[in-house]
């Protein structure tokens, strides 16, 4: 159960990186909760809104993708070390597009039910990341 679990995860950030937002429908629970939701997260609940965050994300950050540094399982959590990488093409929090190449680094836990996602929690890299972007300063410099 465990390592299906984990490829049910893998495949999200793969489709996700393909642009393939049928994954919203074919992954994730139509009640699904996002704990820790990107400041451009939708609104709107569940799967549809996670299909509006997705679309959001990708005129943000454009070829963006993500890779996977270790995963564990336990239960129907799964949790992931993922570095995800693109370029800043969009206006995000008011910052306007710098064409930067950009990378956060993060953890995301998943709880897996019936074969798909109903939960996210997560933590990334937000400082890092608004430097990258020419937002603010690097931290000590």
């Amino acid at each position: 159960m465990s390592e299906s679990n984990k490829a049910l995860v893998r495949q999200m950030f793969e489709r996700a990186d393909k642009g393939d937002m049928s994954l919203c429908e074919d992954l994730i629970t139509s009640d699904y909760v996002d704990h820790n939701p990107p400041p451009f997260g939708s609104a709107t609940p569940g799967a549809a809104g996670t299909r509006e965050t997705l679309e959001t994300a990708t005129k943000i950050f454009s070829d963006w993708s993500h890779e996977i540094v270790q995963q564990f399982s336990d239960g129907d959590f799964v949790i992931t070390q993922v570095i995800g990488r693109g370029k800043h093409t969009g206006d995000f929090l008011g910052i306007p597009a710098s064409n930067n190449d950009v990378q956060m680094e993060g953890i995301a836990i998943h709880r897996i039910e019936s074969g798909r996602i109903a939960e996210h929690w997560g933590q990334v890299d937000g400082v890092g990341i608004l430097v990258q972007m020419g937002a603010m300063p690097a931290p000590g410099g």
